[in-house]
């Protein structure tokens, strides 16, 4: 099993930015994939960003350029960094690891930009 604890959302206004971090623990070894996810009112989760074990990132055409998605193995932590905020970013930010085929979800944290 793999837990994961997010932190870092909040209320911020357009064009601010947030920094999201996402901290697994349990059974970490061998996780192959890191993601992050949100979902808004009245819509279904969308991919953001991912990361593989190898480090290459992938990102939705919606924040290419804005957000930054890393991750630090020793701290078995990933994180996202948000620029340029817009309102339609605004969404239950929720993480994701997968460890061999089984995928883990956080919780979430909250991100609401101000227009």
């Amino acid at each position: 099993q793999v837990q994961l604890a997010e932190s870092g959302g909040g209320l911020v206004q357009a064009g601010g930015s947030l920094r999201l971090s996402c901290a697994a623990s349990g059974s970490t070894l061998s996780i192959n994939a890191w993601g992050w996810y949100r979902q808004a009112p009245g819509k279904q989760r969308e991919v953001v960003a991912t990361i593989s074990a190898s480090g290459a990132p992938v990102y939705a055409d919606s924040v290419k350029g804005r957000f930054t998605i890393s991750r630090d193995s020793a701290k078995n932590t990933v994180y996202l960094q948000m620029n340029s905020l817009k309102p339609e970013d605004t969404a239950l930010y929720v993480c994701n690891v997968r460890r061999f085929v089984t995928n883990y979800w956080g919780k979430g944290t909250q991100v609401t930009v101000s227009s």
